[in-house]
Parts: C-alpha cells; structure tokens; sequence
C-alpha cells in the first residue's frame, strides 16, 4: 500500500486529495491545523490519519516527523497556503514561502525511504515572474519566494534521489478561489493525480501546471 502525506488537507484542494487518494487505495496522512475538530476530514472513507500541524510551528513540524518516523512516505505534498486579505505581509511570506521548505526538508528521510520518493508543493502561477522584477503583490510574491527557495535547494533534494516539483493547482473554486473559478476541485485533483502519477526523476526541479503543462518562472 503506497502512503502520502497531505499539509494542509482540511479543506478545498487539501480535502479533495485526502479523498481521491484514500478511495485509491493509499493510506493517508493528513495534517490539520484543527484535529480536534476535522470536519469532514474524520467522515472519509478508508485508512486516514490526522495530524495537527500549524506550519509556522517548528515545534510541531517535529513532532509530526516523529509520528512517521517509521513510515515511508512515497508521496509528500505542501498544500497548506493563505490568501493575502486581511493578514499581514510577514505572515503571508512565513506560511505560503518558508513553511513548506522547513516541511519538506524535516519530512525528506521519510520520502527518501520510499518507493515512489515525490514531493510536490502548491504554488501558483501568480509566482511567476516571467523575468519582471516588480512586486507581484504579497500573495504573488510569496509564491515567488517559494518557487526561489524550492529551486535553491532541488540539487540537494535530487542526491537523495527524490523527484521534487512545484504545481500550480489552476483557478479552482475553492474558498480562495472563489466561485467564478473554472476548476472544480475534483477536475483540479484528478488532473494532478494523472500528472503526478507520471513523475519520472528527469521531472525533477520542474514548475508543473495541473495539467502537466510546463509553466514559465
């Protein structure tokens, strides 16, 4: 049985990876600011575990390597983000551009271990510079950060042999997304699920469309 490891798998996208993967087969392991009160995430079928995690929290980061310690995580993915409204540039920047990097490189030894050995985190194609230099906004330019940190730190990632990808998700119609979103999520997750299902190591360090389209830096 293949496991992966979902941050940020209480709703939306999250959600909709938690449900499409366990009715696949896999055993899940779902992080959740809220445990103590998972919603829907507690009524899904199949094996699913629930962790707590506030990201920005090195503290619990740890504690959640320490749950899987043993475990081998074929596939990782970083979904946890916020929007922009409402919350502080700082903020933003901690939780959509340094959490995920702290994440994947606390977790790596699980996903190294593994068969399938993926890692994919969630950006968006509002990070995309396409060589301009001005601000993208803070969420724009959070996503620009990530996607920097993430191509900072591929080499590393490739010497352990693990296939690592940013992803935009598409427009969906999520909370943040709103509802004149095109995607809905479950059009979102089973496109990513064929993308990411096809992931070669030569796929290593490359900035993905749901679609499986190459999108720009």
């Amino acid at each position: 049985m293949p496991t992966i490891l979902i941050v940020g798998a209480s709703r939306g996208i999250g959600l909709g990876l938690v449900e499409a993967y366990a009715a696949a087969g896999w055993r899940v392991h779902a992080t959740s600011r809220t445990p103590g009160q998972p919603g829907r995430l507690a009524d899904l079928p199949g094996e699913v575990v629930i962790h707590g995690l506030e990201a920005r929290d090195i503290g619990q980061i740890d504690a959640l390597a320490t749950a899987v310690e043993r475990e081998a995580i074929d596939l990782l993915v970083h979904n946890a983000g916020v929007g922009d409204r409402g919350r502080s540039r700082e903020e933003v920047m901690q939780i959509n551009a340094v959490a995920p990097i702290r994440v994947v490189e606390a977790l790596l030894d699980a996903v190294a271990r593994s068969a399938q050995r993926k890692v994919v985190l969630m950006t968006s194609q509002l990070g995309a510079r396409r060589g301009r230099s001005e601000s993208l906004g803070d969420y724009g330019d959070s996503k620009a950060a990530l996607n920097d940190a993430f191509r900072d730190r591929a080499d590393a990632w490739a010497k352990r042999a693990v296939t690592a990808i940013v992803m935009h998700p598409g427009w969906v119609r999520t909370d943040m997304g709103g509802a004149a979103a095109p995607l809905s999520i479950r059009e979102s997750v089973d496109s990513m699920r064929r993308v990411i299902a096809e992931l070669r190591p030569e796929d290593h360090g490359r900035f993905l469309t749901w679609d499986g389209r190459e999108h720009p830096w």
